[in-house]
């Protein structure tokens, strides 16, 4: 008997192998679908088959460490239609360009909230009290000292070093303070246990790496300008201990703009979290193996460190010096077509119409610019910016100005160096990863992460031993096949032994 309009729909779906016949029923939950479902779609080695492509499943032999083995795999690569948790931190809807955090949009928080509150509101699901608010902020502008040793961590590194280098090794390094929130150390279990202990425990850790945050940044900062490091001020905001300790020059009751202090927590609370990106997901994918939070957040900075991701807002700056000036943006336009460069501060992964981000980021800079005066660049950015969004090549293929076409400007116009954006980008977001890495703790049953390959090398073979090998030659190598010949530069040791000889 067919279903009638009255039955509610059957939250499943029925999917056929059509190699085999095999038909299985998979339930849809959240419109979503285990991935493991398929490996119930397992068949005997056929005419074509490798047994590399593990299609067979003895389901006699199966154990808790081999359920993983046959049947079929979903391949996605980029990860550009899985889920791999279950979250309630953050929504986006990118084909309306909405996000939300725990429920409450973006703008509304930009307006009315700061970032220290939007944290609370990440890390603990809903917006706090007053006495709630009071500890979380005391406890965490607490701990923004940090150990005199990692003074001379960072003083040890080059001059020239990227600051996200500094930050990335500055975060590990931090770790070796606290023995005692290292599974490693203390017990596997120490965050994983349902107990009052555990959950202190787990706070302890994040205020003293959200406070440490800024004054390990201020510090890779003051380092590359040869300055002195400062301590942490008393009785100033996250935002302005953060300015103060990268500007203060022993100037008398020196204070932040109070301008430049709510532009930068603004921009703080815009960039706090994003969902399962890729820093996102580095942290959570270091963090199932239960190593300490400091290693995990280390892992999620060097993964922000790269230009596709937190460096992107470098990369725009780079991008509008190199185009000179408005009346050379057709012609970069026309070269970004051809695909000889790279239109950076453009489209996003997940937001196929505006990043809501970017329209909010662009009244800030309006705020910015009219204490500091417009920055050069901005009339290249906003001739750039109507170009692309006129042009029927960036329409169709919906590319927008996203989070990182504006911020880096602001950061420009504040004095910051170039190559310190993507750090002001990761101080905040140190937030979103902890509340990811906290729901994952909480879940009491964490399963390290191991994602499947599908393996298309060689079958089995045997060795050859070197004189039996055939020599190829370079033609028929596939590139990538064999080491090249990397140039090096004559030092003057071998300068002088050839001089010897002659």
């Amino acid at each position: 008997m067919g279903r009638t309009l009255q039955d509610p729909p059957h939250p499943s779906l029925t999917i056929t192998d059509n190699r085999t016949g095999k038909t299985i029923t998979v339930p849809v939950e959240h419109n979503s679908i285990p991935a493991t479902a398929f490996k119930q779609l397992n068949k005997e080695l056929a005419e074509g088959d490798r047994s590399e492509d593990e299609v067979e499943l003895d389901e006699a032999e199966l154990t808790p460490w081999r359920v993983w083995q046959g049947g079929i795999r979903v391949y996605d690569p980029g990860y550009q239609n899985t889920a791999v948790i279950q979250s309630s931190i953050t929504f986006i809807d990118g084909a309306k360009g909405v996000l939300r955090h725990r429920g409450y949009p973006i703008e509304q928080l930009a307006e009315k909230s700061t970032f220290l509150e939007t944290a609370y509101l990440l890390l603990y699901g809903e917006l706090p009290t007053k006495a709630q608010y009071t500890l979380f902020s005391t406890e965490v502008m607490h701990h923004t000292f940090v150990h005199r040793d990692l003074e001379d961590i960072i003083g040890s590194f080059r001059h020239d070093a990227h600051p996200m280098s500094i930050l990335t090794a500055a975060f590990a390094a931090l770790g070796a303070y606290s023995p005692e929130g290292n599974p490693s150390l203390a017990g596997q279990k120490i965050y994983t246990m349902d107990t009052e202990a555990s959950l202190q425990l787990m706070d302890k850790q994040i205020f003293r790496l959200i406070g440490k945050s800024i004054t390990l940044a201020a510090m890779a900062y003051r380092m590359r300008q040869g300055r002195q490091f400062v301590a942490p001020p008393a009785n100033m905001g996250f935002a302005d201990s953060f300015l103060f300790m990268m500007d203060h020059l022993n100037e008398t009751n020196y204070r932040p703009h109070p301008t430049v202090a709510k532009a930068l927590d603004t921009l703080f609370l815009l960039h706090a979290d994003h969902e399962m990106n890729a820093s996102a997901a580095a942290v959570l994918q270091v963090g199932s193996t239960l190593v300490d939070p400091y290693s995990a957040v280390s892992a999620g900075c060097a993964a922000l460190y790269g230009p596709l991701h937190g460096g992107a807002n470098e990369a725009v700056i780079r991008m509008l010096i190199s185009i000179g000036g408005p009346e050379n943006v057709p012609a970069y336009i026309e070269r970004v077509k051809r695909k000889e460069v790279v239109l950076s501060g453009f489209g996003h992964r997940i937001y196929v119409s505006a990043d809501p981000r970017s329209t909010i980021i662009r009244k800030i800079a309006d705020d910015v610019f009219a204490l500091t005066g417009k920055d050069p660049l901005l009339d290249t950015a906003l001739a750039l910016r109507d170009a692309a969004l006129k042009d029927e090549y960036f329409i169709s293929r919906k590319l927008y100005p996203n989070v990182d076409f504006f911020s880096g400007l602001i950061y420009r116009a504040l004095g910051f160096p170039t190559d310190f954006f993507p750090v002001l980008f990761a101080v905040p977001r140190v937030v979103g990863w902890l509340a990811h890495w906290r729901q994952l703790m909480l879940s009491r049953n964490v399963k390290i992460w191991r994602p499947r390959q599908v393996y298309t090398g060689e079958g089995e073979r045997a060795y050859i031993g070197m004189k039996e090998r055939e020599e190829k030659g370079t033609e028929g190598t596939k590139r990538g096949g064999e080491p090249t010949k990397v140039q090096h530069p004559t030092s003057t040791r071998v300068f002088l032994a050839r001089e010897s000889k002659l």
